[in-house]
């Protein structure tokens, strides 16, 4: 009797042990977290925890069971089949097989290989080994993007030669570009840390139905974290800190997840300080002044000097630094098996940033600006996501998500030798609420229609006054006396209204072949009021206007066999100016832009081809796409007259008039090439080159945003636990006759300056090496060394005001606790 109850004990135990399995990275046996797994007919789900270890209890044992993650290669499996002491199942990392799972393309998962469209993809493994400072810094690590930078606290991606306005960004499957969205460039990029983000997917050119306006150079969508639900109870957390040599930056993320049966959350906190940016100082170019800061502004809020200081190291850039803090709060919520709520709160707060370009302006062979900073950019994120599978006909899965924004900015300025300070500020509320279905026409994927709507409502309100400073011994003590300041955007108060629907069908007509079209129609209403005319008189100061257009997309891919894809895009965009196009005021380098109130919308119409070549049962790639964009009665700055006059006094001075006016038609016509994958089982290289050209048809003159040649090649090494990568980034010179002297985006005074032939030379071709590293110590703790810019090279990001950083010995550490 003794040993039956022995046998029958560990006949239980062994039971017991048998209704989990634990899921391992094959190669390094490491535990793999939030793998879902789900049986065949999709109506049980479970998830690993930081062990990697799930209970399958739920699953009968003829179940067929799948385990999915979008890092790794899918894998299924009959659970009687997982043995009775190894439940044990391991799973390939997708870099080994590049047919990967797209969530922007759709708004839902789709397989690339049934995608026409250029995407590119970063997942949260490559941005901790990338350890970007910021989420701009991420994108610029990126191919077929580049980074402009007015100052360090910021960066706006160029795609396709757009950037700024004609970029879409969307967190969370909310739109982030809003009524003031400017041209030329934007810094608000920023406002996401990279430490939240759990994938990054780049949409290239106007191809998307499913995110139209705003997005004519292409969509950058940022997906943070989502807490998963679990079995049993669970907390999770982790700490994240990074150290930069070349400003000295510390950075901090923790976070915290708790997950039971029927609610998780996810906390993350992070908080960076940088400061002052060090540039390289082997000076290739040639030339050795360019970029040096030989004096600066030590003014603040409470502290007044009459004069510059002089740079002790002309080297470093002051009035870089800055620091920001970050707060991600999710909370999921699985109402049934066919329902689940997502509750999404953010906000980032920056400290004042001071504006690098404008503090290192000169004006008859003086600095001109003591001050001149952004306050704090604010942003507030509330959202919840409905995701719903009632497997109708009509409707198998969608996803309901209702958003409230809150962005507030400000611009803070004063002269030299002047005791006047004005300031603007902007405050936007944006309510949206977007849906996006999904049916399955047939068995499969073979046929899927999606639809959706989406509507967005922006409040726009702009104040400004100004402040003349009482000073006692080099101290602000307070104020003697108000001034007016010219606004910003409509004082009397301004709104930006978008409504749009669409539908897009994707289907496999043979085996080799897929199609997509799709269509939106969207309707835009703006309105806005001026009251103040003590500056500028416009022909009316209350405006309305509508705009309406339909946007379509026709994609074909074609794969002759498994090695070879081939894909055609033609597409349409539209972009109806919003409130910073039609009613801004503002001086930049002697040339103040103007309300114009009789602009109209934007058209961009693309044809895009690209093939796709594998390697090696497709552990290896090279593609090569090729677009050409023509734009319609495209935004452009260019002189302008008010009341018959052309010059127009601003905050003092007498400044040149310009506006955003329509032209008729432009081109940009570029090229990718880009490579990854394994060399064999520890090699793995990628690298990409980009081309791209833009002119004005009409007036032959260069468009603004055209980045010169660009590209970067990698090669790494990975065995086990320990990973490492040398990358090489190279960039051409960008010729001084390719520039856009009119709209001052290209920012020409930013390049060297020959003061006897009084002409600008461009900016000069640079190339920098850049080395990565990490160690896995165990499962709890990963490290990571990275040494960028290993020769210390000086150079700018074409048309950038700041040089990019020197040598930077970063450190960081990931600890899960």
């Amino acid at each position: 009797m003794k040993y039956l109850k022995i046998i029958f004990f560990i006949f239980i135990v062994t039971k017991i042990e048998a209704q989990q399995v634990k899921v391992l990275e094959r190669g390094s046996n490491f535990p793999i977290e939030n793998v879902t797994i789900y049986n065949d007919i999709n109506d049980t789900v479970v998830y690993t925890n930081k062990n990697g270890i799930a209970d399958l209890s739920v699953f009968g044992n003829f179940d067929v069971l799948f385990f999915n993650h979008l890092s790794y290669i899918e894998y299924e499996i009959l659970k009687k089949e997982l043995g009775v002491l190894e439940f044990v199942v391991y799973l390939s990392k997708k870099s080994e097989q590049l047919d990967e799972i797209v969530l922007s393309a759709s708004r839902g998962e789709e397989k690339r290989s049934r995608i026409a469209e250029q995407i590119e993809i970063t997942s949260k493994e490559d941005i901790k080994k990338m350890a970007p400072q910021t989420s701009a810094d991420l994108l610029a690590n990126l191919p077929g993007i580049k980074v402009q930078k007015s100052q360090f606290g910021g960066g706006s991606p160029v795609l396709r030669g757009m950037e700024a306005n004609r970029v879409l960004l969307v967190i969370d499957g909310v739109r982030m570009n809003n009524a003031i969205y400017r041209m030329g460039h934007l810094q608000n990029s920023i406002t996401v840390s990279p430490n939240i983000i759990d994938r990054t997917e780049v949409i290239f050119g106007p191809s998307s139905v499913v995110y139209g306006s705003d997005a004519l150079g292409g969509v950058i969508h940022y997906y943070t974290k989502t807490p998963k639900v679990s079995t049993d109870k669970e907390i999770n957390s982790s700490i994240y800190s990074r150290f930069s040599t070349v400003n000295n930056e510390f950075t901090t993320e923790g976070n915290m997840e708790f997950s039971n049966k029927k609610w998780a959350f996810y906390t993350s906190i992070t908080y960076s300080k940088f400061g002052d940016l060090k540039m390289g100082k082997n000076r290739t170019h040639g030339f050795d002044d360019w970029g040096k800061v030989y004096e600066y502004s030590n003014n603040t809020n409470k502290y007044y000097n009459l004069n510059p200081i002089v740079n002790r190291d002309h080297n470093v850039q002051k009035n870089t630094g800055y620091n920001q803090t970050d707060i991600l709060q999710k909370i999921a919520i699985p109402l049934s098996n066919k329902t689940d709520l997502t509750i999404n709160l953010q906000y980032s707060e920056s400290s004042n940033i001071d504006r690098f370009d404008r503090l290192t302006e000169y004006s008859d062979g003086e600095l001109k600006f003591s001050e001149w900073y952004y306050g704090p950019q604010k942003r507030l994120l509330a959202a919840t996501q409905l995701k719903i599978s009632p497997n109708k006909s009509w409707l198998e899965k969608g996803t309901l998500t209702a958003a409230f924004q809150n962005i507030k900015e400000s611009r803070v300025q004063r002269k030299f030798s002047s005791l006047e300070r004005s300031y603007r500020n902007e405050d936007v509320d944006v309510f949206s609420l977007n849906g996006d279905f999904f049916v399955p026409l047939t068995k499969g994927d073979d046929r899927i229609l999606s639809y959706g709507f989406e509507g967005s409502y922006n409040d726009v309100n702009s104040k400004s006054y100004g402040k003349t400073l009482d000073v006692y011994n080099n101290t602000i003590v307070g104020f003697t006396d108000d001034f007016v300041v010219q606004s910003r955007y409509p004082d009397g108060g301004s709104s930006y209204t978008s409504i749009a629907a669409y539908a897009n069908y994707r289907q496999n007509i043979s085996k080799k072949a897929t199609l997509n079209t799709g269509l939106r129609l969207v309707n835009t209403h703006l309105k806005a009021k001026w009251i103040d005319d003590t500056f500028i008189t416009l022909p009316d100061f209350d405006i309305s206007s509508n705009n309406s257009a339909v946007t379509a997309t026709l994609g074909y891919i074609f794969k002759p066999n498994a090695n070879w894809q081939l894909n055609s895009v033609i597409s349409s965009g539209f972009r109806s100016p919003n409130i910073d196009d039609v009613g801004k005021i503002r001086e930049k380098s002697g040339k103040v832009t103007v309300p114009n109130i009789n602009l109209k919308p934007e058209y961009a119409y693309n044809f895009e081809s690209s093939v796709l070549k594998y390697f090696n049962n497709k552990r290896f790639e090279a593609g090569l796409n090729i677009y050409y964009t023509l734009l319609n009665n495209y935004i452009t700055r260019d002189y302008f007259e008010v009341n018959n006059l052309g010059t127009i006094m601003y905050d003092g001075e007498e400044g040149i008039i310009i506006a955003n006016v329509n032209k008729d038609n432009a081109y940009i016509v570029g090229s990718t090439f880009s490579f990854k994958g394994g060399l064999n089982e520890f090699w793995k290289t990628k690298g990409s080159l980009t081309y791209t050209k833009g002119e004005a048809y009409d007036t032959k003159e260069p468009l603004s945003s055209i980045p010169p040649l660009f590209g970067m090649i990698e090669i790494g090494y990975e065995k086990e636990r320990f990973q490492a990568s040398l990358n090489w980034k190279f960039n051409s010179k960008k010729k001084i006759n390719d520039y856009n002297l009119i709209e001052g985006i290209d920012n020409v005074e930013q390049t060297p300056y020959n003061e006897e032939e009084d002409v600008y030379y461009g900016n000069p071709s640079w190339n920098t090496f850049n080395f990565k590293s990490n160690f896995k110590a165990n499962n709890s703790i990963t490290l990571f060394l990275n040494i960028d810019n290993i020769f210390d090279v000086h150079y700018k990001e074409f048309a950038s005001s700041i040089s990019a950083p020197g040598r930077n010995l970063s450190i960081s550490a990931l600890i899960n606790i």
